[in-house]
């Protein structure tokens, strides 16, 4: 679909690792744009640090005013982001003391694997993954550490466990309201997406500072949850293509196939089909002419992609939530996200709040196929 000249703009923006040829892109992009229209989409896809780098390397002046704006928000960005960063090392330490295995997954880690840099991606919240059988656990390790669960709202420790093995986490607040946690016993609401990545998968620790890591997902692992992440919305906003992309931006066209094919037994479906053709779209991802063919001659990958340009470039500073139809067309397209029957019927089921006793037991049945 044809997207508007602030989208390509902030496109150019988000291209990584820099280069002279980025820089060209990101001139060309920029004349004649809509500054107010630049803002309003950067603060909507959550890439005002990139925006705000990338035109000062391409020698790009927005006016004042938007450049204050962004100035701002990039400033903003990096201080946050030590901030979490110092919190997630703060919680890290808490619950290995606590004997409890864990992993981040986003936020911080994320920011150094793909860019490098604290400075550029904006974190909104902690992503902080356990096993099942140590989420007891994980959130009186959170309690002691200041947190209050909010979602489930007033909640005792029994309700928040039954809602967390319903719908994957529960999200808790520090006392002074910075700080958001999402404590997850698995990254999706439907197991079936990720069926074999948990708080014991490969892991890695990634350093965030000289001589201090927090422990995240191995490449491979991450990847597949990446792909799964930005699925479930569409990818409907552009920061989360940005970082597959930008993680697996060192890949030559073989090493993206095998990352392909990884991610692919690990999430079964289509999820990794879609990003890498969005990411080759998009960013310039290196695919192969064979592999480009084969994700490309499936014509539900096609609707996948198409949707999810939709959603990442058709709303402008709208959310997806907010765009025409869009309800219907992100349900649609989480459908598409895997073949057969068993994973409609369970997403289905997952959707509707009540069903008929026949079609709830057709779902149970389904899950434990």
């Amino acid at each position: 679909m044809e997207s508007s000249p602030e989208f390509e703009l902030l496109v150019a923006c988000c291209r990584w690792p820099p280069s002279a040829g980025g820089d060209k892109r990101v001139r060309a992009a920029a004349a004649g744009v809509d500054w107010q229209a630049v803002l309003a989409a950067a603060a909507r896809h959550r890439v005002e640090g990139f925006v705000h780098h990338a035109l000062r390397r391409a020698g790009v002046a927005p006016p004042a005013a938007a450049a204050e704006r962004l100035a701002a928000a990039a400033s903003g960005i990096a201080r946050e982001n030590l901030f979490y960063a110092a919190e997630s090392l703060r919680l890290s330490d808490r619950f290995s003391n606590a004997g409890l295995p864990h992993l981040f997954v986003k936020g911080v880690t994320l920011n150094v694997l793909a860019y490098n840099t604290l400075a550029l991606k904006r974190s909104c919240d902690i992503d902080l993954l356990v096993a099942p059988e140590d989420y007891e656990a994980a959130c009186a390790a959170l309690a002691e550490a200041g947190y209050l669960c909010f979602h489930p709202a007033g909640a005792d420790l029994p309700a928040i466990m039954r809602y967390a093995a319903a719908n994957k986490d529960s999200a808790w607040r520090s006392a002074d309201g910075r700080i958001k946690v999402e404590l997850h016993q698995r990254l999706c609401v439907n197991p079936m997406l990720l069926p074999a990545i948990g708080a014991r998968s490969p892991s890695l620790a990634v350093e965030i500072a000289p001589g201090v890591s927090l422990p995240t997902l191995a490449r491979d692992e991450l990847c597949a949850y990446l792909c799964v992440h930005g699925a479930l919305t569409a990818w409907s906003r552009l920061k989360w293509l940005a970082d597959l992309a930008a993680l697996i931006a060192c890949e030559d066209e073989a090493g993206v196939e095998r990352l392909y094919r990884r991610a692919a037994e690990l999430a079964p479906g289509r999820a990794a089909a879609q990003a890498l053709l969005l990411a080759e779209r998009l960013f310039g991802t290196r695919l192969s002419a064979s592999l480009a063919a084969e994700l490309r001659a499936a014509r539900a990958n096609r609707f996948l992609e198409h949707e999810a340009l939709r959603a990442m470039a058709g709303g402008g500073a709208r959310e997806i939530d907010e765009q025409p139809l869009a309800s219907a067309r992100l349900n649609l397209s989480l459908l598409m996200l895997q073949p057969g029957w068993r994973y409609k019927v369970a997403e289905i089921g997952r959707k509707l709040p009540r069903v008929p006793a026949a079609l709830r037991s057709a779902i149970g049945a389904a899950r434990a196929a």
